[in-house]
């Protein structure tokens, strides 16, 4: 194999590939990624077994062929070579050649019917999904997805459509790691598929990919499934992930009917003194006091080895006088996550979870348990 490609192009689609690679080494050839081509360009292809992503590049192409080379090695070579077009030729030992200005390195290779095979979707089955929508979808919820290894269900996101009364389709996405939880819908285009009707829990380093190429320009997502995987399609970029197989949580149990108690803040103002707050919070549990009266709320933390700190805000609320503990971090993510100037707090009373939704938008709601302090 032999072909010429701009470094421009080559370090864009090797960095692609560096948070797709096994990293622990257990398998060999999973460090490393597959090079492909063909008489338009090359195949980029890199697996870890649960998520796997094959996308092409344009090239000049002298010999096709393909191998596989260590995705880190070669990555941090390509970064530091001069902006020039490289030369990449594949020798019959496994041994690879890359030729760029004056300098010349030669790397060891491993043959590529090692690889693991990597599935052809099938084009038909794709629903299309707008790439803002979908990132704003894992903006918002990404962060409450348990990182409890032994919570492997709850180690996602829910993804699950549902049919309005007035027939129209809504793609709904949750994540819960058993203190609090996150949920956003929104309507997408009017499509059948049963995985998505049963609800299906995309794994936490597949979202993260997904993520990564929803930011990479403006074409639409198409999303499919092929027995227990899902299929993520943008331009040429294909993602394959391997869906977490367990049940997730009645999560609607879970989200408050009656908090009444109803408090309208400035997001901006209640994310920075909640920062400064926490400060001299428990460095564990980012436990802080919220007290609520009328038109006022009061932050409170205190800390046996560092001391405390109180801070009061205005706010719209009438109702009785009610202090409740929270973890301060979370009410900090949700915050970060928000486009809104302001946010509402429904509370029940001390002992019952909170719920934060944005004072502009119906389609977001995180539910946040309270901690005894």
């Amino acid at each position: 194999m032999e072909f010429y490609i701009e470094k421009e192009i080559f370090l864009k689609g090797l960095s692609r590939v560096q948070g797709i690679v096994e990293k622990r080494n257990t398998i060999p050839i999973l460090s490393n990624v597959l090079i492909e081509s063909n008489s338009d360009g090359i195949f980029l292809t890199a697996t870890d077994l649960e998520v796997g992503m094959k996308a092409f590049y344009p090239a000049n192409i002298y010999k096709p062929g393909k191998i596989t080379i260590s995705a880190k090695k070669l990555y941090e070579i390509t970064k530091e070579l001069p902006d020039k077009e490289i030369l990449f030729k594949a020798k019959d030992n496994s041994w690879v050649e890359l030729k760029c200005g004056k300098s010349i390195f030669n790397i060891v290779g491993l043959a590529a019917d090692e690889f693991p095979y990597f599935p052809e979707p099938e084009n038909d089955r794709f629903i299309t999904i707008n790439s803002r929508t979908i990132k704003e979808m894992i903006d918002k919820t990404y962060f409450s997805i348990s990182t409890d290894e032994t919570k492997y269900n709850l180690n996602g996101i829910f993804f699950k459509s549902e049919t309005t009364d007035e027939d129209e389709k809504i793609l709904s996405l949750i994540a819960t790691d058993g203190h609090r939880l996150s949920m956003i819908k929104k309507q997408v285009v009017n499509h059948q598929i049963k995985e998505l009707e049963k609800g299906v829990i995309f794994p936490k380093k597949g979202i993260y990919e997904l993520k990564k190429i929803t930011e990479d320009g403006e074409a639409d997502i198409q999303l499919g499934f092929m027995d227990n995987n899902a299929v993520i399609k943008k331009d040429s970029t294909f993602i394959i992930m391997r869906l977490v197989d367990g049940e997730f949580p009645d999560y609607k149990r879970v989200v408050p009917q009656n908090n009444d108690l109803v408090i309208t803040v400035n997001k901006e103002i209640f994310y920075h003194s909640l920062k400064r707050i926490s400060i001299l919070s428990n460095e564990k549990s980012k436990g802080i006091k919220i007290t609520i009266r009328d038109n006022i709320l009061e932050l409170s933390s205190s800390n046996s080895e560092f001391g405390e700190a109180r801070e009061e805000l205005d706010i719209e609320y009438q109702g009785p006088e009610i202090t409740i503990g929270y973890n301060a971090r979370y009410i900090m993510d949700v915050l970060q996550s928000q486009d809104a100037d302001k946010i509402q707090i429904h509370i029940k009373d001390h002992l019952s979870p909170g719920l934060i939704k944005s004072f502009d938008d119906n389609d977001y709601l995180a539910v946040i348990m309270p901690m005894r302090l």
